[in-house]
């Protein structure tokens, strides 16, 4: 079923900390009106990187996740700085968390986060063909590199250090994309 877009009658802008919250005043096809909220962040969106030591072994990394107070096993990911594509990114993150490089990197889709309330996109990145380097990040301490098998991805999701949901989306949707290549 295709429905008509809302009518923005009004944006009102506010500044939120890293994002810029709008308050936005809406008609619907059928006559009501309501008021939504949206968060748009203010860099240029993100990547998540899936980096492919061999056809079968992904590398996580463990950082400190301040949102949960803890220690979390997860993908490469970042920000994307002005001027640099999703595959820069990629690869200039996984350098920096992980101290590696890739020589091939495939934008797989973009994943949103809450679509129904934020604009942030972040492409899902699939990094292969890695060679040792390491770049300096912004991480006050060096990432612990963990590698992971794929057919053990079962094992992994029901880890309680491994809950970031785009991590989670990324790795599944990555092994599909692989299965389907090699298939």
């Amino acid at each position: 079923m295709s429905r008509r877009l809302p009518t923005i009658h009004r944006i009102t802008e506010h500044d939120a900390g890293p994002y810029r919250l709008e308050r936005l005043d809406l008609e619907f096809a059928n006559g009501e009106r309501r008021h939504y909220e949206r968060l748009h962040g203010r860099g240029h969106g993100a990547v998540v990187v899936v980096p492919m030591l061999d056809e079968d072994t992904v590398l996580l990394v463990r950082e400190y996740a301040a949102g949960v107070h803890r220690y979390e096993l997860g993908l490469v990911k970042g920000r994307i700085d002005a001027g640099e594509t999703p595959e820069q990114a990629a690869n200039r993150e996984l350098k920096e968390e992980a101290g590696y490089g890739a020589r091939e990197v495939t934008v797989l889709r973009a994943l949103t986060l809450a679509p129904t309330y934020m604009s942030h996109e972040a492409y899902l990145v699939l990094a292969r063909d890695l060679y040792p380097e390491r770049l300096p990040g912004d991480e006050p301490e060096e990432l612990e590199v963990v590698p992971w098998k794929l057919d053990r991805l079962h094992e992994l999701i029901l880890r309680e250090d491994f809950s970031e949901g785009r991590s989670i989306a990324a790795l599944f949707i990555a092994r599909e994309w692989l299965r389907t290549q090699t298939a």
